[in-house]
């Protein structure tokens, strides 16, 4: 029988306008800030977390696993798994999709997912 799946927390930054304040903030910064952000209102510990999945849709010119440089930059711990999708304007929501379905066969109890993007970089 598969789990039930929970949203313990929510965050997003600010939207911001092509070239605009966020203009000079790369995503894993972005995507930290709303990882904060969401452990801070969820009540969710960094040591809790099974794994780290986020979506990105224009990776190049970022480093490596965009995942794992948000989770870092969120003061989360490098033994915690991080994976990153690339699945276009699906890639966030693709991120929920997969942390949902680890948690329902049970490979995972507390996973992180979302996506996170700066559309003027």
């Amino acid at each position: 029988m598969l789990k039930q799946v929970y949203l313990a927390g929510a965050a997003r930054t600010p939207i911001g306008t092509f070239g605009g304040a966020f203009a000079e903030l790369p995503a894993p910064k972005l995507g930290a800030a709303a990882i904060k952000g969401a452990l801070e209102r969820s009540g969710v510990r960094g040591d809790q977390i099974d794994e780290v999945i986020f979506g990105n849709v224009v990776s190049a010119g970022l480093g490596q696993n965009l995942a794992r440089q948000c989770s870092l930059g969120a003061g989360l711990s490098n033994t915690i798994g991080a994976t990153s999708v690339n699945k276009v304007c699906g890639s966030g929501l693709k991120a929920v999709m997969l942390a949902a379905q680890a948690i329902q066969v049970g490979d995972s109890s507390i996973v992180v997912a979302g996506g996170t993007e700066n559309m003027s970089r």
